[in-house]
This record gives C-alpha cells, structure tokens and sequence, in this order.
C-alpha cells in the first residue's frame, strides 16, 4: 500500500536508520596482513575416492575450548577439556604444542571429529580428534587449530 505522505519513511526505513545524535565514526579497518603463498607446499590431494556414505558417517562438531593443559612427559600432546554441546566434558589430545601455548587456546572454538574410538595416549583416552590445516613453508611444518566463530555453539554439527 502507498503512503499518502511522500516524505514519510517506512517503518523498515526505520529500522535501518540510524539517529544522528548516536551516531558513531566506524573504527578504522585494520590493514590485512600480506602473506606469500609462493613458498608453500600442501600435501597433495588423495586419489581414492571415498564414498558419500563412508565420509556422512565422521561426526565434525564445533567444541568450546573450557581448558587445556601441556601433558607431563611429552614435548608434543596437549590435553583439551572441551563443550561438546552434551553437558559432558569431552578430553580430546592433539600433538600440537609446538605451534600453541595451552592458555592461547582457552576460550576458542574449535572443529572436532566426536565419533572416533577412544584412543590412549600417554596413559589418557582422547576422544576424538580436533582438526587442523597442516603446510610446509621454507623446508618447516606449519600449523593451524581450525578455529571459527566464537558465537557458534558448542555442539553445532558441520555438514
């Protein structure tokens, strides 16, 4: 329907309208970092197919990172306590404290496969693996926890 008064705005005008007393300068854009990707090296990518039956049956959850810990005696492993969404806490280790300190992790969300076998490492069951994106750089391992938006909750199923 038409308004009958021309200069009037639409309550959806409205709504995306901001008053001019609050209105506040956006801060300024950070500068995206530049990185060169001319000397990096991926794995390449498998040539056996796997079914869409075979992969439907990984079950990739997004996990809230409640704690996470060095293992005494390893060099590598790291022990997470993480919000799988169940009201369970869910002990996942990954071998990644090369390229992470526990407290920088604490509070982040991350990607775990949930369904795996409970699998002992250094005396602990780790249930399940989190998932990470892995490179080589200058002769160099590099890694990367997968990690997303911390407004995802814990629990959310990835398809």
């Amino acid at each position: 329907m038409k308004s009958l008064d021309p200069v009037k705005k639409s309550s959806s005008e409205k709504l995306f309208e901001k008053p001019a007393e609050k209105a506040v300068e956006a801060p300024a854009e950070k500068e995206a970092e530049t990185i060169d990707f001319s000397k990096v090296k991926v794995e390449p990518l498998f040539e056996e197919l796997v079914d869409f039956d075979t992969f439907s049956k990984s079950d990739f959850r997004a996990v809230k990172i409640k704690d996470c810990v060095a293992v005494p005696k390893s060099k590598k492993l790291l022990q997470f306590t993480l919000d799988d969404g169940t009201g369970k806490d869910r002990t996942i280790l990954s071998g990644i404290h090369e390229y992470y300190e526990p407290e920088e992790l604490v509070g982040k969300t991350a990607i775990a496969i949930v369904n795996l076998p409970p699998r002992q490492m250094m005396g602990i069951a780790s249930e399940g693996m989190l998932i990470s994106a892995v490179h080589e750089e200058d002769g160099r391992e590099g890694l990367n926890l997968l990690m997303v938006d911390d407004r995802i909750p814990a629990g959310a199923k990835l398809y």
